[in-house]
């Protein structure tokens, strides 16, 4: 549904694996082999791939301002359970926190939120206030206050439904 750029860097693969699921058909891209095999995840490895991406989820409705969209696990708890190593480039000293196995999906996503973190882009990706919607997507509004992944669909239907409730 997001008709935006995708997210810069690392954040691009936590802002696929959010927009896995459309909320409003009920389709799981994860759910068939193609779409698991897209992020590396084992078919044993599904229910903690589900669970990682709604973690995500309610991460990013709480940097758009909005409470979680049910119980899950709170998002630090699972990226404490990642292995990342620190990195030194030997020729200009720069570090980075990368996966100590580039294979787990945790791991991979755990990398790319600190490089967001250190990057200041983290707090940019948020998830649609749209309840039947709640898709993943950048805010490079200048001010950082954007509330919907598409405001031709979504920002249009809040619009149009505050105004018919004006009548």
């Amino acid at each position: 549904m997001n008709d935006r750029s995708p997210a810069p860097g690392g954040l691009a693969l936590v802002q696929s694996l959010v927009n896995t699921l459309d909320i409003e058909t009920g389709a799981d891209s994860l759910d068939g082999a193609e779409g698991r095999a897209r992020f590396g995840v084992p078919q044993d490895g599904l229910e903690q791939a589900h669970e990682l991406r709604e973690s995500l989820r309610a991460a990013l409705l709480a940097h758009a301002g909005h409470p979680p969209h049910g119980t899950v696990t709170p998002l630090g708890e699972l990226l404490a359970r990642a292995h990342l190593v620190v990195t030194v480039d030997p020729g200009d000293g720069s570090a980075a926190l990368v996966p100590a196995d580039e294979g787990p999906l945790l791991s991979r996503v755990a990398a790319a939120v600190a490089q967001a973190l250190v990057e200041g882009t983290w707090t940019r990706l948020k998830a649609c206030e749209a309840v039947d919607c709640h898709w993943a997507y950048y805010d490079r509004s200048p001010a950082g206050r954007g509330r919907w992944c598409s405001m031709q669909v979504c920002g249009a239907r809040a619009k149009m439904r505050r105004y018919r409730a004006k009548d």
